[in-house]
């Protein structure tokens, strides 16, 4: 039976022996430390066993039923018409932080946004969001957000405030000096309108739009192949054929949610459909994509360069196209090419890169399989990215001559991302003014003279042009909570325009964007309708073409041999991105799709490399000046580490200070572009220990099948391969249990692990939804972390190379729940449509309950984790507990909770289709996790409807229950996970290091 394991001391010693001791203790202290009390020593005995079971329950029953503090609501005196108190609104906006893009719904509750969802009405998010999207409305709930404009740093007055700036600009403009507005990518036409409006009063402005994480070697090399310095779009579900160089393409690499949801659709394997893509990564460190993918290639990064011109000069020499200067690759890829070859217009390769030979390479081999027009799409592109690394250089270099004279600082934090920024913050010594307009501390905004406070983008009017010829709005959900100002107001102000940015947006509207359209009769009307749907696209045709004679696709070449010392690959994080959402909680305690850890980076080095060098888990390494704990990551690349940015923020807030390492200074530049990969490093061990909020060794199989996988050439052949154990169990099942059966509906959930990418949108869009605490870094390693949700990650294969299998868990909510039977006070039942609920008020805490669930699904609030001073996360202030949901009760201490399928939306849903007289339609009711799902791998619905979705996906002969042997009849399924690779590549203990 092929083994599946979840870390390396279980693949070595079969169980978690470095968290075995502290489990026993866990369990030990499980009811004193409710009670905040020290264990007797001698307390083994069964009459003290008695005595503390009897305090323990008797002071749990009394801790329960004393009585709840008063709240005080105030009713409206006059309520507003378009509020209904217990009702929630919905506005359609826009979420853009610089770095990534969503259409977006925000459900406000009496005046307050609380939740954020996916506008289903874009072409490119399509109703599906990340986590960090989902996250940023806890941002706005931020206590450390500044709350008036300052001067040097002391409280000020917009009045005052605008006089100065406006004084010293004009003073700079009269003399000639230089203006510089420094931003990240801006994709808002109206914005750029404002930018625009500002040089025209001041016409020595220079901006620069500056990307932390860089694109500019595609941007350059996309300037030389096609005359268009622009990021394409790509139809991965059109591609059948996937080759990805260090690409995360569905986790943090240029638009990962519209990624995720093309990919999706062709891993699929709905309605008997028998054909998938394929997907190759070659990568170094272990990615979300590449866990995702059938078969994984671990390469250095300049290894990865010289694979990619041995490829080229294969399809060229067929072609009879120019070679490239390459040295010859150590991995065979003569199979890869002939697949590539069969593969012509339906086939991508992408590579993340950040230099131009590299895309040009990929240019180049792209043009000869015939992908523009049809995989690749460059008459649409994404604006996403475009800052050029040169131009930063460019502007130290002025500021350092003295002929930068002011600067403004929007979006831009160099003195925290930019790999000089030691040398950035002398330069800015010789600017005179210097204006931020940060919403929040940030290391850039300490340094200022003027502190112009931006609003959030929750209290915010803008715009957005993602892609060419699709535009999206955003208004405000909220008056601003503070005394802060719009960005785009700040620089109307101080151009003089004498108009806001409301209006200035809605004018620029019905002159620039409506004209790309035609037939608008009312443009009145057709911005209020702009505005309530939230997005609209320009007509076009759908069909791509780039035409041969418009292209310049071969230039010169030359790829350098693949180092021969350690390299250390930086890359961004699925939860952190480029650190600017640090000061976030829900972020910092999201676990890793990966690693599974959380509150920290670290050091990811290979088993080999920590066996040659004696490493183990939270020993803490010197590497290019900086001190760091290592991890041990099964799937790093021979002579890699890989190290993640976002981390190690200063003076940003109580979140994210202290937290982890600052890698931006490790940056380098070669031939102009910012590299994320630096050769040559060492690492020296320091004998310290730094310790890690792991969650990944919470749970093992035990050497059941729990995650089950096939070959897609064995799933046409039989479609329940990969499932045999499934049909056992069903022959086998013998219980004392009656029959279950549900009259009126019967609610279940469908996982596909084909599609499943471990994102974990789900787990923020639960926190979010169910009012979740966050609990920090100790209890985290306590083992104690609340999520309701988990998404279990296991390897397969040799550590060095292996297999990844993602599960998303959650309460399974079975029919035959043995949680139901063992509590004393019965706070756990089943409703009369199979869910199994809790009754909060009941519960006493014996946790009799998570004791005998199988699944480790149900959580328990051993603290009180609300105005706790210890817990000093969002829910300890009156500011950040804005963010609760009404809908859902906030937990008490000693209370066992678990997931409730978001019987909040049922009910919701329920009730309107009885005020409308009709019944539930399938996918209507929709939990935060299902939602949410960039890939709609999860499926929600009523299992006593055979013509669900759910229903039809639980008749799968794929479908299988967790831990089915022991007939719990959970309402939970999984599809067997199907891998587009030959039987044998599934079935050998190997893993074919072949391409």
């Amino acid at each position: 039976m092929k083994k599946y394991w979840k870390s390396p001391e279980e693949l070595s010693y079969g169980v978690n022996t470095s968290q075995e001791d502290k489990f026993e203790l866990d369990h030990k202290n499980a009811v004193i430390d409710l009670f905040e009390k020290d264990i007797p020593e001698k307390a083994t005995s069964r009459r003290s066993f008695l005595k503390l079971m009897g305090f323990s329950i008797s002071a749990a029953t009394v801790v329960a039923s004393c009585k709840r503090p008063v709240q005080k609501a105030i009713p409206y005196l006059i309520k507003p018409e378009e509020i209904t108190p217990g009702n929630a609104s919905y506005y359609a906006s826009t979420y853009y932080d610089g770095t990534e893009y969503g259409s977006i719904l925000v459900k406000t509750r009496d005046g307050r946004p609380i939740k954020i969802e996916g506008n289903e009405l874009s072409r490119i998010s399509a109703g599906k969001i990340s986590a960090r999207i989902q996250a940023s409305v806890l941002s706005l709930y931020d206590d450390v957000r500044y709350k008036t404009p300052m001067i040097s740093g002391v409280d000020s007055d917009w009045g005052k405030t605008d006089v100065e700036i406006i004084n010293k600009l004009s003073a700079i403009n009269k003399e000639g000096g230089k203006i510089v507005l420094l931003s990240d990518t801006v994709i808002s036409p109206g914005t750029i309108k404002v930018i625009d409006l500002f040089k025209e009063k001041y016409p020595s402005l220079e901006w620069i739009q500056y990307d932390p994480v860089s694109y500019s070697g595609m941007l350059v090399a996309n300037n030389k192949s096609f005359g268009k310095q622009v990021i394409p779009d790509y139809h991965f579900d059109k591609a059948d054929l996937i080759v990805s160089f260090s690409a995360d393409f569905l986790g943090t690499w240029i638009a990962p949610v519209p990624f995720t949801r093309d990919y999706s659709k062709n891993r699929k394997l709905d309605n008997g459909k028998k054909k998938m893509s394929k997907h190759i990564q070659f990568e170094s460190g272990l990615s979300l994509t590449g866990s995702s993918s059938d078969k994984r290639i671990p390469v250095k990064p300049s290894e990865g360069k010289v694979i990619l011109g041995n490829i080229y000069n294969l399809l060229a020499e067929k072609a009879g196209a120019a070679k490239v200067n390459v040295p010859k690759s150590r991995i065979d890829i003569n199979e890869l090419v002939k697949d590539l070859e069969m593969h012509k217009g339906n086939s991508l390769v992408v590579s993340g890169a950040n230099d131009a030979n590299t895309q040009l390479l990929v240019n180049k081999i792209n043009y000869l399989l015939g992908n523009y027009g049809k995989t690749i799409d460059l008459d649409k592109p994404l604006y996403l990215k475009k800052g050029l690394d040169a131009d930063m250089d460019k502007l130290v270099s002025d500021m350092e001559q003295g002929k930068v004279s002011a600067i403004l600082f929007y979006n831009a934090n160099p003195l925290y991302n930019f790999r000089k920024k030691e040398k950035f913050e002398k330069s800015l010594d010789k600017v005179s003014l210097k204006v931020s307009l940060s919403t929040s501390p940030d290391e850039t905004s300490l340094i200022a003279d003027y502190i112009c406070p931006d609003n959030h983008y929750l209290e915010s009017w803008n715009d957005a042009e993602p892609r060419k010829g699709s535009f999206s709005l955003a208004q405000p959900t909220i008056s601003p909570i503070f005394d802060t100002r719009q960005a785009q107001d700040s620089l109307l102000k101080w151009a003089g325009a004498g108009m806001d940015y409301h209006s200035f947006l809605e004018q620029t509207w019905k002159e620039y964007i409506f004209s790309l359209q035609e037939k608008i009769a009312n443009p009145k009307e057709f911005w209020i309708h702009s505005l309530q749907d939230g997005v609209f696209d320009v007509s076009s045709s759908n069909e791509t073409a780039i035409p041969p004679e418009s292209i310049e696709i071969y230039g010169p070449v030359d790829i350098k041999p693949a180092g021969e010392g350690l390299d250390l690959v930086l890359y961004e994080t699925v939860a952190l991105g480029d650190g600017r959402n640090a000061n976030n909680p829900w972020l910092q305690e999201l676990p890793d799709p990966v690693s599974k850890a959380c509150w920290d980076n670290y050091l990811n080095i290979s088993p080999s490399f920590a066996e040659k060098n004696g490493l183990q888990n939270e020993d803490v390494v010197e590497i290019a000046g900086l001190k760091v704990p290592v991890f041990v990551q099964p799937g790093q690349a021979e002579g890699t580490v890989s190290l993640a940015l976002g981390y190690g923020r200063d003076n940003t807030g109580k979140v994210a200070n202290n937290v982890g390492v600052n890698a931006w200074p490790l940056v380098t530049l070669v031939d102009g572009a910012q590299q994320l990969s630096i050769e040559g490093v060492s690492v020296k061990k320091t004998g310290k220990k730094h310790s890690l909020a792991l969650t990944q060794t919470h749970h093992s199989m035990e050497g059941r099948p729990i995650v089950r996988e096939t070959s897609l050439e064995a799933y046409i052949k039989d479609p329940s391969s990969g499932n045999e154990s499934h049909e056992e169990a069903e022959r086998n099942k013998v219980t004392l249990y009656n029959e279950v059966k549900f009259d009126g509906h019967h609610w279940g959930m469908a996982i596909d692990l084909n599609a499943c990418t471990s994102c974990g949108a789900c787990i923020i869009a639960c926190q979010a939804e169910n009012n979740i605490p966050v609990i920090g870094k100790e209890e985290v390693k306590n083992r104690r972390i609340m999520h309701w949700i988990r998404i279990d990650r296991y390897y397969s294969d040799e550590p060095d190379q292996p297999m990844v299998l993602n599960q998303p868990v959650m309460c399974q909510h079975c029919d035959n729940a043995p949680c139901e039977n063992v509590c004393p006070v019965s706070a756990t039942m089943h409703s009369n449509e199979g869910l199994n609920q809790i009754a909060y008020n009941r519960c006493i805490g014996t946790k009799y309950c998570i004791n005998n669930c199988p699944y480790r699904v149900r959580r328990f609030n051993w603290y009180k984790y609300v105005d706790n001073d210890k817990f000093d996360y969002n829910q300890n202030s009156d500011l950040g507990r804005l963010v609760l949901n009404p809908d859902v009760v906030v937990r008490e201490r000693g209370v066992v909770e678990k997931c409730t399928f978001c019987t909040q939306r049922i009910q919701e849903k329920k009730l309107d289709a009885k005020l409308e007289n009709r019944a539930l339609r399938d996918g209507e009711i929709q939990p935060a996790c299902v939602q949410t799902c960039p890939s709609e791998a999860l499926v929600f619905g009523d299992l006593n409807d055979p013509e669900s979705k759910v229903s039809r996906m639980f008749g799968s002969e794929r479908n299988y229950h967790l831990l089915e042997e022991l007939h719990t009849l959970p309402s939970v399924g999984y599809l067997t996970k199907v891998r587009n690779v030959k039987a044998e590549e599934i079935n050998d203990a190997g893993h074919d290091k072949h391409a």
